[in-house]
């Protein structure tokens, strides 16, 4: 594998792990709350980041992603404070909703099974 490619990730791992922290311990915002940033996926040329964040609560992702939207100044900042880039990358958040398909496929699993078993008696 290139070398780029390797930076790239080192890069969305930290970016990951500093937006985990600034969003759980810092952000006020109640819409945050039970937000987990899931994966980030940094551009070739490190200027552009989408950041995919999912939550356990019933939310509406376009909230989310807005809330986000307008806190991404000061998550900007606290990147620059703690991460060493050139370059900051612009960020743009994007609502994952694999966790939430996981658990709606878990639960029509257990249907399923449950409505077999009703039947064979």
């Amino acid at each position: 594998m290139s070398r780029e490619f390797e930076r790239r990730v080192r890069v969305g791992d930290q970016i990951q792990r500093v937006l985990a922290e600034e969003i759980t311990t810092r952000m006020n915002d109640p819409r945050l709350h039970l937000l987990t940033v899931s994966h980030v996926h940094v551009s070739r040329d490190l200027r552009g980041a989408t950041v995919y964040v999912s939550s356990m609560r019933d939310a509406d992702g376009g909230e989310i992603e807005r809330a986000l939207d307008k806190a991404s100044g000061k998550l900007r900042s606290a990147l620059g404070k703690r991460l060493s880039l050139r370059c900051l990358p612009a960020l743009q958040f994007k609502f994952d909703t694999h966790v939430k398909d996981g658990v709606d496929l878990v639960g029509l699993i257990d249907k399923a099974v449950a409505s077999d078993e009703e039947n064979r008696k």
